[in-house]
């Protein structure tokens, strides 16, 4: 596995205070019974009101209130901001109110929020149509982009969301070795489809929620769950379930129960394992894609997976989901074959031309050395804020995402996560919220940055976060 340090590359990171991998151990702190600004010498609380008018409305409307569940700020309480636009760094709320911005819509936003040129091409794009349901250049040069970066999709599939990404690609996978069983891990979450809802993380972490009901039984039994990190549960239960795997899917950095790095040998050893057992391998890397790297975990670790899922990023903020791999499965694809799979908006001419943008900048000298340098000077902030209030924080970190979990760690799977203070993560959230710093609203989630945060967010967000422990 890749441990490079602090100072260079993107590789894990357990952030100490030196160019290796090392852990935050801090001792307990005393802690407040209740988050009040006034405890920290923040500003006067912001104005809110507006946003809590629209909350009120919105939850007689949708429910919960929000279109997805995280956004609800049930883990951390309070109400959620109502967002009115959004720039560079930046995120402007319906009260005035501005944030630097570290969920960049949970990922996708790298070059920042309205990168400039990204939303020259969409206007472009726009004048052109919105839709076509048919098949353009512009499908066939975003194909080719992500072949250059991610050589093990030789044939690459656009759909509209992560969720059918992942969906798909297990189908596929199913028709090429005809068996049903889906083995995942704990705490890694590869969409809202029906099968892949058992122990899964992100929303369903911090909501506390174990699995969904609705989920029919039949569906389910199909879906075999081991610990993340941990090869000899692997080992067992592909010895056990060898005749009905069809494949082994995770996220090559796991970013949905916050950050959690591979273990050295971890993602060869599942390579190996799954090769040996006539078994795909499939890396969800809808977050990890073009973050880590530029050809994602695949590149950083130096793996080959079947198949690959991927979203976010390649849209340019944009709706969007693509999966591919080899060709020989690939090609059971209708209408080269049997498997079907379509979608009315695939290939979307708007978000297919964001993502050809995105790409396009991301391929530039020293865009991910800015990202890296930005993404460890941060990290090395909040634990340093840490460190000298007493208050336990692991945090981990790969390339530019990061998580800071409130305990005293180590943190290597979803048993770990759960250890996490998630009551003192909600006072940390809301002291940084009024300090103007957005982050997300669950502990079990990764913190982004993009290329448009600039050393004076992250002084900025160092501050409040020094502010921000000491009340803890």
């Amino acid at each position: 596995m890749n441990q490079k340090g602090i100072d260079g590359g993107s590789g894990p990171q357990f952030f100490g205070f030196s160019a290796t991998i090392r852990r935050f151990r801090y001792l307990p702190g005393g802690f407040l019974d209740r988050f009040s600004p006034g405890m920290i010498g923040c500003a006067p609380a912001m104005k809110t009101s507006r946003s809590a008018k629209l909350f009120a409305e919105s939850q007689q409307l949708i429910p919960g209130g929000v279109n997805s569940p995280v956004r609800a700020f049930r883990s951390v309480g309070g109400q959620p901001r109502f967002i009115s636009r959004a720039k560079g760094s930046r995120l402007y709320d319906v009260d005035a109110n501005a944030y630097i911005d570290y969920v960049l819509s949970w990922g996708p936003m790298i070059l920042g929020h309205a990168a400039p040129s990204v939303i020259n091409a969409i206007k472009k794009a726009a004048g052109r149509g919105t839709s076509y349901g048919a098949p353009t250049e512009l499908e066939v040069t975003l194909a080719k982009m992500i072949r250059e970066a991610f050589p093990s999709m030789e044939k690459v599939r656009l759909v509209s969301s992560g969720t059918e990404a992942v969906m798909s690609a297990i189908r596929v996978a199913r028709g090429f070795t005809k068996r049903d069983g889906v083995l995942k891990f704990e705490g890694c979450y590869h969409g809202h489809s029906d099968y892949l809802l058992a122990k899964a993380g992100s929303g369903l972490a911090t909501l506390g929620i174990p699995d969904s009901p609705g989920v029919p039984e039949d569906f389910a039994k199909h879906t075999l769950t081991v610990p993340y990190n941990d090869i000899g549960a692997v080992r067992q239960f592909v010895s056990d379930h060898r005749d009905r795997l069809a494949c082994i899917i995770l996220e090559p950095v796991a970013g949905n129960m916050g950050v959690v790095p591979p273990a050295p040998d971890f993602l060869a050893a599942l390579r190996r394992l799954t090769a040996e057992n006539d078994i795909l391998l499939i890396f969800d890397e809808v977050i990890s894609g073009f973050r880590v790297a530029y050809g994602g975990a695949q590149a950083l670790y130096g793996m080959k997976p079947d198949l690959t899922v991927l979203g976010k990023i390649i849209g340019g903020g944009l709706p969007v989901g693509a999966y591919g791999g080899r060709s020989d499965i690939m090609d059971l694809i209708a209408p080269s074959g049997p498997v079907y799979q379509a979608g009315t908006l695939s290939g979307n001419p708007l978000a297919v031309t964001a993502g050809i943008e995105t790409l396009t900048q991301l391929r530039k000298k020293g865009v991910y050395k800015l990202l890296e340098d930005r993404s460890a000077a941060l990290a090395k902030g909040i634990g340093e804020a840490a460190k000298k209030a007493a208050v336990p924080l692991t945090q981990t970190r790969v390339g530019s995402m990061l998580t800071s979990f409130f305990t005293s760690g180590p943190v290597v799977d979803w048993n770990t996560v759960k250890q996490s203070d998630t009551k003192r993560y909600g006072r940390f959230f809301h002291s940084m919220l009024e300090q103007g710093i957005y982050l997300a609203p669950s502990q079990f989630e990764a913190a982004f940055l993009s290329t448009a945060h600039s050393a004076a967010d992250i002084e900025k967000t160092v501050r409040a976060a020094q502010a921000a422990m000491k009340s803890l």
